[in-house]
């Protein structure tokens, strides 16, 4: 299905590439030993170099190098062996040296790709043009005073990695899933931890126009530093809408800078005349170009974590999952492993009954709480105690969404000693559940007849009178046999 935007009876198809900055997990910046510790107090962080002293000289950081190698490797990219870094010159109060190190010409990494599942729920592959190293810029506010901005060099000199995509994304959905996807990617991976809410992920959104069925594209806009999914989509929608309008009454579009509000849903211009920027780039004289070593990138190679399109593949294989559990499963390498841990090592819990109990109960009050896996008060292990007293018919599924809220919620994790202490062992004596199930069929000729006339359905007034009289604790499959005996 392709994606139109219409205005005026007029139909256009998209493009939309993305550029996605990603804060690389390290202990200390790309060319500076000063810490890249998020929330410290602002100007904490910085060396005399990270505030452009005269006469600092910057030192490659090889393991910021290594994350980005490893990435690029995820992105079934080609390693440059060989890759130089230039200086970019723009003037702003955030960037104390007034350029910018980073890889225009000869990045790290080059040609990759990853792929999406889009509306239709096909397989799509989104190529990647590059990946290059560079340095972030500090960070500005503007709300603490009237007439004054405040600077930030905390976050100056921390190494990011810069994504670039291809214009292979035709709608809104798309752009989402490529973020997720990245995000996802890199998590694993563990060279960033894809907090856009933190500015350590955040993207550029190049839209353009073009009408239907024309492999003409447009003039672009580039839309700077959404940093939510939601976002995206959001500034995709808006400014396609907008770019058609303009066409549709005849118009040009402007290739300009835009900057998305997000109290309104609404893109404005930030800068106009991108074509004519001249950021007079050269090569860094005090950086030498970047010769990987002899064996770096299969050494890197052979670390690299299990990646979620492998992970997802095995759990459908292996667990028995669907395609959409073992997606979900594998969104977050925290929930993959939360999931595999709780299957047990020797995989001897049924994978689709911890998937269901996962997505249905865990997620459900995590996501209501606003936690995510990490922050579960039940682990893994606990978890799968609780679907172990269920498998061996110690407990009842009904019991058991009790006993997991009182685990949630009370300070004894253990499923358990709750069951032995609050007396909620499942009733198997056929001797006892037949007693009750007699008096209540002594107790309902009425129904009975009914029942035996061809009122089917109830059937399940009978078994819900019986688990009511038991407080719940009656094994239900006991229950349906013993009365399906007794009422013929």
């Amino acid at each position: 299905m392709t994606y139109i935007v219409k205005s005026k009876n007029k139909e256009y198809e998209m493009n939309i590439g993305l550029e996605i900055h990603c804060q690389v997990i390290s202990e200390s910046k790309l060319f500076s030993a000063s810490s890249t510790k998020f929330g410290a107090q602002p100007n904490t962080h910085v060396s005399f170099f990270d505030s452009g002293f005269p006469g600092q000289l910057p030192v490659i950081n090889k393991y910021c190098i290594e994350q980005a190698i490893k990435t690029g490797l995820g992105l079934n990219a080609t390693i440059n062996k060989r890759s130089v870094f230039d200086r970019k010159h723009y003037f702003y109060a955030d960037l104390p040296t007034g350029y910018q190190i980073t890889q225009q010409f000869h990045p790290i990494v080059s040609d990759g790709y990853i792929e999406i599942v889009d509306e239709d729920g096909n397989p799509k592959k989104i190529r990647i043009e590059k990946l290059h190293v560079e340095q972030d810029a500090g960070k500005l506010t503007h709300d603490l005073s009237p007439n004054k901005s405040m600077v930030d060099f905390n976050r100056a000199g921390v190494a990011l990695m810069e994504i670039v995509s291809r214009p292979d994304i035709t709608s809104p959905y798309q752009a989402g899933e490529y973020i997720k996807k990245m995000r996802a990617l890199v998590r694993y991976l563990g060279t960033c931890d894809g907090n856009m809410d933190e500015g350590s992920m955040r993207c550029d959104i190049n839209i353009s126009l073009h009408e239907k069925c024309s492999d003409k594209l447009g003039t672009r806009t580039e839309t700077k530093n959404v940093n939510s999914v939601r976002f995206a989509i959001q500034a995709i929608e808006y400014e396609s809408k907008r770019q058609a309008d303009i066409l549709a009454d005849g118009g040009e579009i402007s290739q300009e800078t835009r900057l998305f509000d997000a109290n309104t849903g609404t893109t404005r211009t930030m800068r106009s005349k991108e074509n004519a920027i001249d950021y007079r780039y050269f090569p860094d004289p005090d950086i030498m170009p970047l010769i990987l070593e002899e064996g770096l990138v299969e050494r890197i190679k052979a670390s690299m974590p299990e990646l979620p399109d492998a992970k997802k593949k095995r759990f459908v294989e292996e667990y028995k999952l669907s395609e959409y559990d073992a997606d979900i499963l594998t969104s977050e390498r925290a929930i993959a492993e939360y999931f595999e841990e709780a299957v047990g090592a020797e995989k001897e819990r049924d994978g689709k009954m911890v998937s269901n109990w996962m997505q249905s109960e865990l997620f459900a009050v995590l996501n209501k709480e606003a936690k995510d896996i990490s922050e579960s008060p039940i682990k893994a292990s606990e978890l799968g105690e609780l679907i172990d007293l269920i498998k061996d018919g110690t407990i009842s599924g009904k019991i058991a969404k009790d006993v997991f809220k009182m685990m949630y919620e009370g300070e004894e994790k253990s499923a358990r000693k709750i069951v032995e202490e609050k007396g909620l062992k499942q009733v198997s004596d056929t001797g006892a559940i037949e007693k009750v199930i007699d008096d209540i069929i002594a107790n309902s000729p009425d129904n009975v007849s009914a029942y035996k006339g061809g009122k089917v359905q109830l059937f399940g007034w009978f078994v819900g009178q019986t688990l009511k009289a038991m407080k719940g604790q009656a094994n239900p499959q006991i229950v349906n046999e013993i009365l399906k005996k007794k009422l013929g």
